[in-house]
């Protein structure tokens, strides 16, 4: 039997006035986000709505967004008979959304969790003194050889921290390290290297402060076997206990991110078929890269939706 995968996205998928239509169609929609906003104190579907672009891009913001969004999509998606996947994963963020869509995880809990992670992100490194940039059309090896000639001791470091798809990777640490790093890799042959508008770097080894505000929040959170796989960034296997995703989701948060291997791993479990469960499309891409002859719906839209439930069956 063909296996299908949802995926949840990350940072970097939200925008101004996403989910309207989603909003109009379905009442779980709707009620998906003042759940979210009672945990956090203040109204997300109006944040959602009027932005602005730069409050939505907060990270302590970001986070409980694109999780909310995610989490609304895929309870209105079971809500009109789409079968439960038999696999998920996330990317950063999106394995929260994920865990939830497992049901090892309440949705409470994980609003509350990634508000508590984002505000320690963003405050774990000072604005100004970290950087990300993405790498475009240069091999794994050779990006991770020049950030490893580049980073001297505990104050110019810079790493590769998403290994998105084949020739498209992320890197991040010290905005001194990144900027020598982006010279340095387009003169070995990159395509190109792009600053990105963040004001951390994730997932280095910068944000183990966060990662301590993780535990901690994490100790007094119920968190359950998941129903089904869910595959984890850290080390792109598929989890299956509580106790192994506590410690993995911590490990995340200062670890690199391994999409590539994510999707490769779905794939030898079985999985035919991906469906990206968020705003935006970023996933779908990444899967088109790492795998043209798998299929990705999404199900952001009315019409999104109708057809991958078609699809589907």
């Amino acid at each position: 039997m063909t296996k299908t995968a949802f995926i949840f996205p990350g940072q970097g998928s939200q925008s101004v006035g996403m989910l309207l239509a989603a909003h109009e169609a379905w009442p779980q929609v709707a009620d998906t986000f003042a759940e979210a906003s009672e945990v956090l104190g203040f109204d997300l579907w109006q944040m959602a709505c009027d932005g602005p672009a730069e409050t939505l891009s907060l990270t302590a913001n970001t986070q409980p967004l694109i999780l909310t969004a995610s989490v609304a999509l895929f309870r209105a998606y079971r809500a009109l008979g789409g079968p439960m996947p038999d696999i998920a994963a996330g990317h950063s963020l999106g394995e929260f959304s994920a865990l939830v869509a497992a049901n090892s995880l309440d949705f409470s809990d994980a609003v509350r969790l990634v508000r508590q992670r984002g505000e320690a992100m963003q405050v774990s490194v000072p604005v100004g003194v970290g950087a990300m940039a993405a790498i475009i059309g240069l091999d794994d090896d050779a990006i991770n050889a020049t950030c490893a000639t580049i980073s001297r001791g505990n104050e110019h470091v810079v790493l590769a921290v998403n290994y998105n798809s084949p020739g498209q990777v992320v890197i991040a640490g010290h905005a001194a390290a990144v900027e020598e790093a982006v010279v340095a890799l387009k003169e070995a042959g990159a395509k190109r290297a792009l600053p990105l508008p963040v004001s951390a770097p994730f997932h280095t080894p910068l944000m183990t402060h966060a990662g301590d505000v993780l535990r901690e929040a994490l100790a007094t959170t119920d968190l359950r076997d998941p129903l089904i796989p869910v595959i984890s960034n850290v080390d792109a296997q598929a989890q299956q206990t509580a106790l192994a995703i506590r410690d993995l989701l911590v490990q995340q948060v200062s670890a690199p991110v391994q999409w590539t291997g994510c999707v490769a791993t779905m794939i030898d479990m079985g999985c035919e078929r991906f469906v990206e469960c968020g705003p935006g499309k970023v996933l779908s891409g990444l899967v088109k890269r790492i795998d043209k002859s798998k299929p990705c719906s999404v199900v952001e839209t009315p019409d999104d939706m109708g057809t991958t439930l078609a699809e589907l069956g």
